[in-house]
Parts: structure tokens; C-alpha cells; sequence
């Protein structure tokens, strides 16, 4: 008797250790293979499940800060917004979206400067974060640096063809520097 209780309590375990483990490397390369070979309307459904691995830090008060801040910035409330994001950077340094919601919250606010040193961070942890790019894109488009920001946008290609938004950027882009010595 017994050692099926004991059978049943490992399996209860295993079972809950492995919905609460952060998903592994395979699962993110297997969508982003996915990604890469995404048509029209998939990309973005692909581009969620990314985003939601990549928010999952393991923690539910990390978590908690994290939804915080994005409430915040919904709300229109980048200081609010960076409160919460620079909380979670604190006590959660190696969590990329920390990083990636503080500099949103810094571009809103017009701070190019530290939004593009966090972008920076968010890179360094997580070289495939395409939203990261985009934001890279759109600060050197901001400074007006259309040159740079094309060939970031040519890196999220690289990474998700299928991105209308990037990929209408890189037409505008082109556009505007037709006949410009790049």
C-alpha cells in the first residue's frame, strides 16, 4: 500500500514539476523554425506563443510585477509603468522582459538613451527577441537614422518574414532612401 502512495505522490510531482518548468530551448527553436516558414496570418499567433514562453519567469511574483507594468502602459502610465518594470529588473536581472517593458516605458517617456541601453540588455539575454528589434528600429527611425533602422527591420525578417508591420517598415524605409548613398 504503501508504495503506491508513494508511486502516486512521484507522479503528482513529476506531473507539477513539468507544467511549472519554463519551456525548453527545443520547444522555442521548434517556433521559431515555425516562424521563420509562417505565411500570411500564422506569424502572428506564432509570434504570441513566443511572447508568452518569454514572459514566463518562473515566478509568480516576477510575473505579477511584469503584468503590472503592462497594465500600466496600457493605461497610459509610462512612470507607473517604469516603476514596476525597474522593480522587476532589480530582483530579476537575467528576465529579459524586465528589461524589454522598462524600455518601452523609457521610450514612451522620450528617454532614447536609457530605452536603447535596455533594448541593448534585452539582446544580450535574449539575441532572438524580435520585439527588441523592433524597438532598436524604431528609436534609430526616431533619431533619424533611417539607414540603421532598415537593417535592424532586415534582422526581424531574418528571424519572422511574415511580419506585416516589419515588413511595411522596410518598404517605407526604402522608399524614403531611394537615390541616398547608404
Amino acid at each position: 500500500m504503501q508504495t503506491n502512495s508513494f508511486k502516486c505522490i512521484v507522479t503528482a510531482l513529476v506531473l507539477t514539476c513539468g507544467y511549472s518548468l519554463p519551456a525548453s530551448a527545443a520547444t522555442l527553436d521548434e517556433l521559431f523554425a515555425d516562424l521563420a516558414q509562417a505565411e500570411d496570418g500564422q506569424g502572428a499567433r506564432i509570434e504570441r506563443q513566443i511572447n508568452t514562453i518569454w514572459e514566463n519567469s518562473g515566478s509568480a511574483a516576477f510575473d505579477l510585477l511584469l503584468r503590472r507594468g503592462k497594465d500600466a502602459l496600457d493605461a497610459g502610465d509610462a512612470e507607473v509603468a517604469l516603476e514596476h518594470f525597474s522593480a522587476l529588473v532589480d530582483h530579476a536581472p537575467d528576465f529579459a522582459e524586465g528589461y524589454n517593458g522598462r524600455a518601452t516605458a523609457y521610450f514612451l517617456l522620450g528617454l532614447y538613451g536609457p530605452a536603447l541601453d535596455d533594448l541593448r540588455e534585452v539582446l544580450v539575454l535574449n539575441p532572438r527577441h524580435f520585439s527588441a528589434m523592433r524597438g532598436v528600429a524604431v528609436i534609430l527611425e526616431n533619431l533619424e537614422r533611417p539607414a540603421d533602422a532598415l537593417e535592424v527591420y532586415h534582422a526581424v525578417l531574418a528571424l519572422n518574414p511574415a511580419s506585416t508591420d516589419v515588413q511595411e517598415a522596410v518598404s517605407r524605409l526604402e522608399l524614403e532612401l531611394e537615390g541616398q548613398a547608404l
